[in-house]
């Protein structure tokens, strides 16, 4: 099965409450806006990035557990549409939980997303993977599939607290599963210029990993907070707001490193 020429982030870090989903949502959305044919991907049982774009993970059909224990199912029949035009969903979905144990005893288990979304071709400029706080299968098939990582950090203590075993399970995957893996970037959440705390850990953040380091900074942001109750990215909810213009912001930093269109 030939790639897909579009470029495959998965959005990862093992340690929960760090901003993952709401990266994976907005940035999806601003990239979207900004021109980007995109696909996201709820990788995480919880399906919050499925809810947080209105759609009830518990009544729809679709979703990527069909695409990581099912051979016959088709991946673009697994695609629904969201409220915001260019940006399309695979539903996350509560039976991920056992998906875990299923994959298990199935062959090639860790390159299972990989197989499945090669043969959506080039239908996406950009696919995200929301993938869950854990370093399980599931994750793994992220990281197998993945061009790269994006890996949320937020400003806060113990901010690098888990990240080195993340990096090693990236080392890993680097050394015997997908060879071409790379860090997409560091991107710092939740921060507060007004506190010291906040501006040492962005400091210490870009003295470990330097040019890694998204120049965007996510704010906190009550309008970010309060947009998936709505089932609402933050740039419908108000475009106006900080958070909306930091991650249409990290869009661009984004777009600037994907492959040059046909």
């Amino acid at each position: 099965m030939a790639p897909s020429s579009g470029k495959i982030i998965a959005i990862a870090n093992q340690k929960g409450g760090v901003g993952k989903t709401t990266t994976a949502i907005n940035l999806a959305a601003a990239l979207a806006i900004n021109g980007q044919q995109v696909l996201l991907i709820d990788a995480d049982p919880q399906a919050n990035a499925t809810s947080g774009l209105g759609i009830d993970p518990g009544t729809s059909a679709q979703s990527i557990y069909q695409l990581l224990v099912d051979d016959t199912a088709a991946p673009a029949d697994q695609v629904v549409p969201t409220q915001i035009e260019r940006l399309a969903l695979i539903p996350g979905h509560i039976d991920l939980v056992g998906a875990e144990l299923e994959l298990a005893g199935l062959e090639q288990r860790e390159q299972r997303l990989k197989h499945a979304l090669a043969s959506l071709g080039t239908a996406y400029d950009v696919v995200l993977i929301d993938c869950s706080p854990s370093l399980g299968l599931i994750t793994l098939n992220a990281l197998v599939a993945a061009d790269s990582v994006l890996v949320p950090v937020q400003c806060e203590y113990f901010a690098l607290e888990g990240l080195g075993k993340l990096l090693n399970t990236i080392r890993i995957v680097q050394q015997g599963l997908n060879k071409a893996l790379q860090v997409e970037g560091f991107l710092l959440t939740m921060y507060d210029s007004r506190l010291r705390l906040s501006n040492q850990v962005a400091d210490e953040v870009r003295s470990h990993f330097e040019s890694l380091v998204f120049q965007t900074m996510i704010p906190r942001n009550i309008k970010l907070s309060e947009s998936p109750s709505y089932g609402l990215p933050v740039l419908l909810h108000d475009p106006e707001s900080k958070g909306s213009l930091a991650y249409m912001a990290l869009a661009q930093e984004v777009a600037a490193k994907l492959p040059a269109k046909a």
